[in-house]
């Protein structure tokens, strides 16, 4: 089948990431899958086409002149027409409005992907308002944690259209990475987190639980990797605790697998999420990891098992866990082992990819679009 995800980005992100991952396993399955990625004029610089490109995803470039481009919805259905697009896969609002206005001449089935309501602030509690009433007319929404579902049902989109599916990762991408500083001592570890620096992701909190464990072991180092809004805040709040000598911001990074393998523990301090794609990635490159108790974390991080777990903004938690780790090494790779094996099991981009080749087959063979969450659940018994 012919498929054209849809996604308006502003950095190489989680979703990114989903929408690149699911695009070559799909391509790999026999299916031709296309990224139609919105040129947004509001961030002319951004260079996650040319990612993608280079990881070998097929690109259309949908130019957007702002919030409500009519001629967009143009480009989405042309390149729809001119590729025989069988069904439009969309991921985020701006994506969802825009697919779901294109295909409404086309006659193709569509399928949206919620992967976070944050409703962080006014504006964007207005955007998730509108992205449900979207996703409502919708064929098929996938949610990546079961709260993200919950969340779509009380926002009025039928049940019977709502399916979970997890994320998934490229698991052979973190199978041998290679450190970019020497050997850590346990006196002398680097603690690192990666996401875009919003107020979302909670590294305000990660900064203040570095600054309790400094006090004990005044050699640690904190990285954090990403961009976003909250960079300057972030710097301020560094030099406020007195600990930005210990602090480094890396800024967005390509080479990930090379900056996990750099660290010897990863912290999510996140107040919100999904199923982040960052966790997976830092326990398939073998790393334990401190994550707060938030979306769907809990089916990656069982607590003494494959991680350890806080609740959000628990700064005296997150520190005293992290301090736990730091304490005891055999810990720290007893929790990446079994984390690594988890995540290879049961979090590959293959079963990702699998579970949506079965709804879009369901939406294309029966047409009727009642209740696409019933394939997943025949194929599962």
């Amino acid at each position: 089948m012919n498929i054209l995800q849809l996604i308006s980005s502003g950095g190489m992100y989680g979703a990114e990431n989903v929408v690149l991952a699911l695009t070559r396993e799909l391509q790999q399955m026999g299916h031709c899958s296309w990224v139609g990625l919105f040129d947004n004029a509001h961030c002319p610089e951004n260079a996650v086409a040319e990612q993608f490109e280079a990881q070998g995803a097929r690109i259309i470039r949908i130019p957007c002149r702002g919030r409500w481009d009519r001629q967009a919805v143009h480009s989405v259905r042309s390149a729809a027409q001119s590729n025989e697009i069988d069904l439009i896969h969309s991921h985020g609002y701006k994506a969802d409005v825009y697919g779901y206005l294109a295909s409404r001449r086309l006659n193709v089935p569509t399928i949206a992907t919620c992967h976070l309501w944050t409703g962080h602030n006014l504006l964007v509690r207005a955007y998730d308002y509108i992205d449900a009433l979207v996703l409502r007319r919708f064929d098929a929404v996938a949610a990546v944690s079961d709260a993200i579902a919950d969340c779509g049902r009380r926002s009025g989109i039928d049940p019977g259209k709502i399916v979970v599916i997890d994320n998934g990762i490229d698991f052979s991408r973190f199978q041998h990475q290679t450190p970019s500083k020497s050997p850590a001592s346990d006196e002398n570890l680097t603690i690192g987190t990666a996401g875009r620096l919003v107020s979302q992701k909670g590294i305000n909190y990660f900064l203040m639980a570095a600054r309790r464990i400094l006090n004990e072991f005044p050699c640690m180092k904190f990285l954090i990797v990403g961009e976003g809004p909250e960079r300057a805040m972030l710097g301020k709040l560094a030099k406020e605790l007195r600990i930005q000598d210990n602090v480094l911001f890396a800024g967005s990074r390509t080479d990930m697998k090379e900056v996990y393998a750099s660290m010897d523990i990863f912290v999510l301090a996140s107040i919100n999420e999904g199923l982040p794609i960052v966790i997976l990635e830092a326990l398939a490159a073998g790393k334990p990891a401190v994550a707060t108790n938030v979306g769907a974390i809990s089916k990656v991080i069982v607590p003494g098992q494959t991680g350890l777990l806080v609740e959000p903004a628990d700064v005296q938690g997150l520190s005293q866990a992290l301090l736990s780790l730091i304490r005891n090494p055999a810990l720290r790779q007893e929790l990446a082992n079994k984390g690594r094996c988890l995540v290879q099991s049961k979090f590959s981009c293959n079963a990702m990819a699998r579970k949506y080749e079965q709804v879009y087959e369901y939406l294309l063979e029966t047409r009727s679009r009642k209740s696409p969450a019933a394939c997943l659940s025949r194929a599962e018994m």
